[in-house]
């Protein structure tokens, strides 16, 4: 008889660790779902932000970057600089508000892009002054893109979404070059805002009336993101 009780209780605590592991897991994987769920917060009018302390815990250990990966780390660093220091500069023109909110999330998406160069133990994580970049190219497409967008608000919006189409263009391409992890994980993020502020400007255009021609990406990828609904993250 105390055999037999011995029995029961040991596959009792038998099946509640089982239980217990199976919890366990199912836990993790939520709240590795919830992580990276969060990692984006989409404001209702597409702002969209990035959480870097939730970016930073979801990074994952992989083999060191290849030099073309640092390369288009520091491409990429400059190419939401200059998002963020457009947007800056044609707020203060114009004080329109889609600028002001997607400045600040351009200063997150830059971030983002610092804060994998950190992870990796780059030093390429300077931010130089507004207009000053590492790659010349951008410094003169700084200054042109502010000129142009000086000339009319309308001409400001268009120069809004000329920039977040060329940041599709060349993640798209970049992704293609890659398959690191933790440079998909922050690009595929980063491509969702892209995606958005582009809608945000598109609806600028609707509501103005504008016919805007895409430069960097073709019509048909054009309306179908502009016609499709803001992209993952908590809406607020």
């Amino acid at each position: 008889m105390k055999k037999l009780a011995i029995a029961v209780l040991m596959n009792t605590l038998f099946f509640s660790i089982l239980l217990s592991a199976g919890s366990c897991e199912k836990n993790e994987t939520e709240d590795q779902s919830i992580g990276i769920e969060s990692i984006l917060d989409v404001k209702s009018d597409g702002t969209t932000m990035i959480n870097e302390e939730a970016l930073w815990q979801n990074f994952s250990e992989t083999p060191d970057l290849s030099e073309e990966e640092l390369d288009m780390l520091g491409y990429m660093k400059d190419e939401e600089k200059l998002a963020r220091d457009v947007y800056y500069a044609l707020y203060d023109i114009w004080g329109a508000l889609p600028f002001s909110n997607i400045s600040k999330a351009e200063e997150q998406h830059l971030n983002a892009v610092i804060l994998l160069l950190e992870f990796y133990g780059s030093d390429n994580v300077l931010v130089r002054d507004p207009g000053e970049f590492d790659n010349d190219e951008f410094k003169t497409l700084y200054y042109d893109l502010v000129s142009k967008g000086s000339e009319s608000v309308v001409e400001a919006f268009k120069v809004g979404a000329l920039i977040e189409e060329l940041d599709i263009k060349d993640l798209q391409e970049y992704l293609e070059e890659t398959s690191n992890a933790n440079i998909e994980l922050v690009f595929k993020n980063l491509l969702k805002g892209s995606r958005n502020h582009l809608r945000a400007f598109n609806r600028q255009f609707v509501r103005l009336g504008i016919d805007y021609d895409p430069q960097y990406i073709d019509q048909s990828q054009y309306d179908e993101i502009v016609n499709s609904p803001f992209e993952a993250g908590r809406q607020s």
